[in-house]
């Protein structure tokens, strides 16, 4: 068997096809998408169109949640902006999709961790930047869940780990946003370091799975375009160099 994993595209189609054209000369036998497909300031109505039409197997990220959730005074202007684009198939689309399932009986799938969309499985946010989580702290968010592999996403941080358990725990990072940042519970940033369009595939041979984390080049210059279009100038570091644009400076 051998699947390619997908998760947080918000909304980058440029990066998303471009992805598919790689994993398509790759050969794989199905694709799995983790979540956040759609919240960002580029393409969310049409990426969604584009997901809908596939016959992968689907989640919803914490940002598909907070895009149907009723808006709000500090609601993320990437989700405001999805909400005002999606229409009404496309938003009961995204209502049906689970944030954690099985795709087999060893592979599981899910946005965060098995318990929260919005829990990081593979680290831990700490002032400044995640740091890799402890042994500990990943079992403690695999909790009883016993499957030979688990697929996350959210962070868009590529990364794969083993459990105390031996489970492969695989994040592909993010097809369509290589950089983040937030204030919630402190100022933290993910930054990547490239543009580069993110995914992975998982194979499994001789009874044993492997994983391939792969960076795929992209024309991103159109979509860092339209961001500013968007009024979201603070993507065009995002997507053109993988870094945030400023960050606030450490306290004294």
């Amino acid at each position: 068997m051998r699947f390619a994993v997908l998760s947080d595209i918000h909304g980058n189609l440029a990066a998303l096809e471009a992805v598919v054209a790689d994993l398509r000369r790759r050969g794989v036998d199905g694709v799995v998408n983790l979540g956040d497909a759609l919240s960002g300031p580029l393409l969310p109505q049409e990426t969604a169109q584009y997901l809908m039409a596939t016959t992968w197997t689907h989640l919803a990220g914490n940002h598909e949640r907070q895009v149907l959730s009723p808006p709000m005074s500090d609601d993320d202007p990437s989700d405001t902006f999805a909400r005002s684009e999606l229409g009404h198939a496309e938003r009961h689309w995204i209502s049906t999709l689970p944030h954690c399932r099985s795709l087999n009986d060893e592979i599981l799938l899910c946005h965060g961790s098995p318990r929260r969309d919005n829990e990081c499985l593979l680290d831990t946010i700490e002032p400044g930047r995640p740091r890799l989580a402890t042994a500990a702290e990943m079992d403690e968010r695999l909790g009883d869940f016993q499957a030979a592999v688990v697929l996350c996403g959210h962070t868009h941080i590529p990364r794969a780990a083993r459990s105390s358990r031996g489970q492969l725990v695989v994040n592909p990072g993010s097809v369509g946003q290589p950089a983040w940042d937030d204030v919630t519970p402190f100022y933290h940033a993910v930054e990547n370091a490239s543009p580069d369009a993110r995914y992975a595939i998982i194979e499994r041979r001789a009874a044993r799975w492997r994983t391939e984390l792969v960076a795929v080049p992209y024309d991103y210059r159109p979509m860092a375009e339209l961001a500013i279009r968007n009024g979201r100038s603070d993507w065009e570091s995002i997507l053109c160099r993988g870094y945030v644009a400023t960050a606030p400076e450490p306290a004294a």
